[in-house]
């Protein structure tokens, strides 16, 4: 914590006679008074630092954290287990205190690192090439977008409801300042209904974007979203979960040009909200427009193995007027984690954390049904995430569950009208719920649906 106060009255001044502003009351104004305090701080003047920073603990500790409530939250940031390995090996002062590797003779440790990341998330994905990562899985997503419409030429893409809905409002913000149109692919009954398109379905796009699994955590079929890509030119983007990747087919073997996915399931905690890591593969043909960095292995002149960056698009090597991305960085760290945590696992272990997933998710979705408070809200197939409803509210839900220990799930609100899953709670099971905790988060959840 910064014990020091940053600028003196003679600075502040003097910031404000070159600002041309009277005061720093005028210096906030844009700030909407909505957001805006509107007032001091609720502190007792001349407060010594260590009792301040014990206020702000005690602040503090009013909240509820992930660690201190059962886990039933996703909604694409999970509560998975973290091995002590993997903490351990990741915070190697190595990997915690690197920097952009531009003089590849003094990073080749994690130009190495990054190297075996792209291979394992490529394997996942089943496509030719991994960039060295994105910040996260909105991000990557929209940088798939953005490489699909230059691919095809036509700015304009098709996004399926079932993808996470701020993921779609990344890609929609991003794209209007280009004239990008998106058009939304409703859900029925949990999975795209790609007909409800109507006419704007036969029009050429750049993209087509479809969730596996989709935000309510039911599978889509591919087949049917390759079929909609074919008919209207456009590349298939599919958002892919690493997890459910030890289980389910590849998004390549389905057809896929691009697929992206949120890491954070990958060795890096909740974090109330990040740092988290963008996965971004796509198939060869399309390396010349990948965002960020490309790590690759070489020789050396003495022959030796060696990896250097082999595609950087950002502003200080390549013309501007030839780049698709404005993304010049990555999240090393994150992205060498999550290559520690599936080399941790390997392949048979990524698959029996999926399927502990998924077994405690229908054990969990059974047990609630069966408890007649809540319903089902889709009829598509699940793995370890889905959405039931309650007589009363997923807000009111949320509230009462958490004054029994539960951070129950995640409402689904206005951001998914039309789909049927409105008010709903989007509810996820993890390799973490043991069978106890289930038992007891049904029974509260029965009792707090009927209060």
């Amino acid at each position: 914590m910064a014990s020091y106060v940053p600028h003196t009255e003679a600075e502040i001044a003097e910031m404000l006679s070159f600002l041309g502003l009277s005061g720093i009351d005028e210096l906030f104004a844009a700030v909407p008074a909505a957001i805006s305090l509107g007032r001091g701080l609720d502190l007792a003047a001349g407060i010594s630092e260590p009792d301040l920073v014990a206020r702000l603990g005690a602040l503090a500790a009013r909240n509820a954290t992930g660690e201190e409530l059962t886990c039933f939250a996703g909604a694409g940031a999970y509560d998975h287990e973290l091995p002590a390995a993997v903490r351990a090996l990741a915070s190697r002062s190595e990997f915690m205190t690197a920097y952009t590797p531009y003089q590849p003779e003094v990073a080749q440790g994690v130009l190495q690192a990054v190297f075996e990341y792209q291979t394992m998330v490529t394997r996942l994905s089943g496509l030719d090439v991994s960039n060295s990562s994105l910040y996260d899985g909105a991000n990557a997503l929209a940088e798939g977008v953005h490489l699909a419409v230059a691919a095809t030429g036509c700015d304009r893409a098709v996004v399926s409801q079932g993808v996470h809905p701020h993921w779609r409002e990344v890609v929609s913000t991003l794209g209007r300042g280009g004239g990008r149109e998106v058009v939304t692919a409703r859900l029925v009954k949990g999975s795209t209904d790609w007909a409800s398109l109507g006419e704007e379905g036969e029009r050429p796009a750049g993209a087509v974007v479809v969730g596996y699994p989709n935000h309510l955590g039911c599978l889509e079929d591919l087949d049917a979203a390759r079929a909609v890509a074919d008919r209207i030119g456009a590349l298939l983007v599919v958002c892919f979960d690493p997890i459910a990747a030890g289980l389910l087919r590849s998004p390549a073997s389905v057809g896929a040009d691009v697929a992206v996915a949120e890491g954070q399931a990958l060795g890096t905690p909740l974090s109330f909200g990040g740092p988290y890591l963008g996965i971004f593969t796509c198939r060869s043909g399309h390396v010349r427009r990948l965002p960020g960095r490309l790590v690759g292995e070489t020789v050396d002149l003495e022959g030796r193995p060696a990896y250097v960056t082999t595609l950087r698009s950002r502003e200080q090597d390549i013309r501007r007027a030839k780049a698709t991305s404005n993304v010049c960085t990555d999240q090393t760290l994150m992205a060498v984690t999550a290559a520690i945590h599936l080399g941790w696992l390997g392949s048979e272990g990524l698959r029996e954390v999926g399927l502990r997933c998924a077994r405690g998710a229908r054990y969990c979705k059974e047990a609630l049904l069966g408890t007649g408070a809540a319903v089902e809200v889709t009829e598509a197939p699940t793995l370890y995430e889905f959405a039931i409803r309650a007589p009363v509210g997923a807000d009111v839900l949320v509230e009462r569950l958490a004054e029994d220990g539960f951070l129950a799930g995640v409402p689904v609100g206005a951001e998914m009208e039309g789909s049927g899953a409105e008010d709903s709670l989007l509810i996820a099971v993890t390799e973490r719920r043991t069978r106890a905790e289930i038992d007891s988060f049904v029974a509260a959840f029965d009792k707090a649906a009927r209060r």
